[in-house]
């Protein structure tokens, strides 16, 4: 079986945010960039599990990205990948980063393409959906579970209230999340087995974005804590009604 996982950069969570250029572009100096978590715990996790059942599959990682995130691919290749393809572009938009991941799958011929549910910087949660479309295939979002029998795949899904269970024939897309699999981290072996892996660079596909960014704003300072006496009803009542309401 092949596998394709989705790789992203992200800022540490811990990174300061701020803005350049009129607040269009992100401030990247003194950021820490780490593997997209959704991609790295539950993605790339469950598809070396499932290498691990069977020593035959091979794990390929895709990102889309500029030489800066080399770094972080590497990782994901110390992790358990065994080849990865970096897309030598630059893009925020959603489609445009889904076009050129649909490409390499369809040149790859894998049976399954993985990816996290969504990435913590932007939260667009788009990825998965757009691939699964350009490639045709079926698209099961929000994966807490992947069990494999032959060509079929049992996933388990979040729905309001419960959980869905669903069935697909390979080949199938799938975005996980939390319970799919547990957080490894790479061992030395892996670090050092990593930096003979290949990794390939590729240029982009011709894609026109549909998206791009007009400006960022960081959400407003909070207020401070205002106490208020306990006798004082009427002025707790006055910013419940005016001030609370408000936030």
């Amino acid at each position: 079986m092949k596998i394709l996982v989705c790789i992203s950069k992200t800022p540490d969570t811990t990174a300061k945010i701020a803005f350049t250029d009129n607040n269009t572009k992100f401030d990247v100096n003194g950021v820490q960039w780490i593997i997209n978590p959704y991609d790295e715990w539950y993605a790339l996790v469950r598809a070396i599990e499932l290498k691990e059942k069977d020593a035959a599959t091979t794990i390929h990682l895709v990102t889309v990205g500029a030489a800066d995130a080399e770094p972080i691919i590497r990782k994901a290749l110390a992790l358990g990948g065994d080849e990865a393809i970096r897309v030598n572009a630059d893009s925020h938009d959603s489609f445009y980063i889904a076009s050129q991941i649909a490409e390499i799958a369809k040149q790859g011929g894998y049976d399954l393409v993985l990816t996290g549910k969504e990435t913590i910087d932007y939260n667009g949660s788009s990825i998965g959906g757009m691939v699964a479309e350009l490639l045709e295939l079926p698209y099961v979002s929000l994966a807490t579970k992947f069990e494999l029998a032959g060509t079929k795949a049992t996933i388990t899904r979040e729905i309001e209230g419960g959980e869905e269970t669903n069935e697909v024939e390979l080949p199938v897309v799938v975005s996980a999340q939390k319970g799919m699999a547990e957080a490894r981290i790479p061992n030395m072996r892996g670090i050092m087995a990593a930096r003979t892996k290949p990794l390939k660079v590729i240029e982009p596909v011709a894609v026109e974005p549909l998206t791009a960014v007009a400006g960022f704003g960081l959400p407003p300072a909070k207020a401070g804590v205002k106490l208020v006496d306990p006798d004082n009803v009427e002025e707790l009542v006055r910013l419940l009604h005016e001030e609370a309401k408000a936030l």
